[in-house]
């Protein structure tokens, strides 16, 4: 037992304990807020295809999946950040990430128009949510490798490496998640121009990864008669109320809650936006119920988690002058903040609806594990850092 305690007090050594406090509240919260959401809807049976359920079905196994988180946590400090640098470890992460998509393309399950789930009998699987984790591990250790050999510090020694991310991303395409797939190339372009590579490559990079997502987006909203319901979310997200009656239903039912939230909510449980008003209350839609029944206090205290984790993720980013450390930072701070904002400005009217859950807040375990292993690889990363420091002020105090 003493051998053990010693062991973790070591391993705890240079911890940002405020991220793992961060990681618990946000997963306490989301507990509490998806029991509120899907209890009445539940024991209805209209979250789970007209078979009522217990009340506290949903709860129960978003519970689960946090502990799971936390376990994942736990073990991440027995385990070095450096772990990821092995070629053979990318290797081996790469292989899995596309074997589950295209698994995942030919067996899975289909909802809501996306064939992105994949049934493991006891637990589905969204594996386009690996795809961002295995981006930013990946792309982190490439660059790393390339500033660090000056010979293959060129554009011709980048490009394949996003082209096996591309990869990847036309993976997740033909599944039909755009969100997903929008969100990776945006964590995957943040650190892209957070990193050192030269200001003139960086133009080259986007500038050959522009042509053909243009080409795309052009051809799938305006040629795809099958994903004309894009465009309809658009004309929704520019006049929701003009549409109230159809297409902006869920949009106008989310902008009314949140308005009625006011300053202090209705109080937990007392909401009515999940009485049938919006289709999923407990995972696209949490961020309305937890506005109407919370108010702005609750909201503003979700979003100044959800910024001290970007706010720190920044602050060690620039702590650090090793590129992998660094880049992992921007990846997984940016991972955080985009999924947030699009979550958050697409129910609130700020962007179109894309159906992106919220961080730790919505139900789902794909969702949970993702964020789990992206919080774990910071807390790593941190300490990581946190220890360089100490050791160099101790050499300084010496010299």
């Amino acid at each position: 037992m003493k051998k053990f305690l010693r062991t973790l007090r070591n391993a705890t050594k240079g911890v940002d304990l405020s991220l793992i406090i961060t990681f618990i509240l946000l997963g306490f919260i989301g507990i509490v807020m998806v029991y509120s959401a899907s209890m009445v809807p539940a024991s209805k049976g209209s979250l789970t295809g007209g078979y009522p359920v217990a009340s506290n079905h949903f709860m129960k196994r978003q519970a689960i999946y946090f502990v799971i988180g936390l376990i994942i946590i736990f073990f991440s400090l027995f385990v070095r950040i450096d772990f990821f640098k092995s070629p053979n470890v990318q290797l081996i992460m790469l292989l899995v990430t596309f074997g589950l998509l295209a698994l995942t393309l030919l067996i899975g399950k289909e909802i809501n128009g996306s064939k992105n789930w994949l049934n493991l009998g006891f637990f589905s699987l969204q594996s386009s949510e690996f795809l961002k984790l295995a981006s930013i591990f990946y792309f982190s250790y490439i660059i790393d490798r390339r500033l660090s050999r000056q010979r293959d510090y060129q554009i011709n020694h980048l490009i394949p490496p996003l082209l096996l991310l591309g990869f990847g991303l036309v993976l997740v395409l033909l599944q039909g998640d755009l969100g997903g797939t929008m969100l990776t190339v945006v964590i995957i372009g943040c650190i892209l121009l957070y990193s050192d590579i030269k200001n003139k490559i960086k133009v080259q990079i986007f500038g050959i990864a522009l042509l053909p997502v243009a080409m795309y987006l052009i051809y799938t909203l305006l040629f795809d008669t099958k994903n004309i319901y894009r465009i309809k979310r658009i004309a929704v997200f520019l006049n929701p109320f003009k549409y109230e009656n159809n297409e902006g239903y869920q949009l106008t039912s989310a902008l009314i809650s949140i308005g009625n939230g006011g300053l202090f909510g209705k109080g937990l449980g007392n909401g009515v936006s999940k009485l049938g008003y919006l289709p999923e209350p407990h995972t696209d839609f949490i961020f309305t119920v937890l506005s109407e029944e919370l108010g702005l206090i609750g909201v503003l205290i979700v979003l100044g988690l959800y910024g001290l984790i970007v706010v720190k993720s920044l602050i060690y980013a620039n702590r650090t002058s090793n590129h992998f450390y660094k880049l992992i930072c921007i990846g997984i701070g940016s991972y955080i903040f985009i999924q947030a904002f699009v979550n958050i400005g697409g129910v609130s009217g700020t962007i179109p609806l894309t159906g992106v859950t919220l961080p730790l807040l919505s139900y789902g375990g794909s969702s949970m594990l993702s964020v789990s292993i992206a919080f774990a690889a910071l807390i790593m990363t941190t300490r990581k850092i946190n220890r360089e420091r100490t050791a160099h002020t101790k050499l300084q105090a010496i010299k």
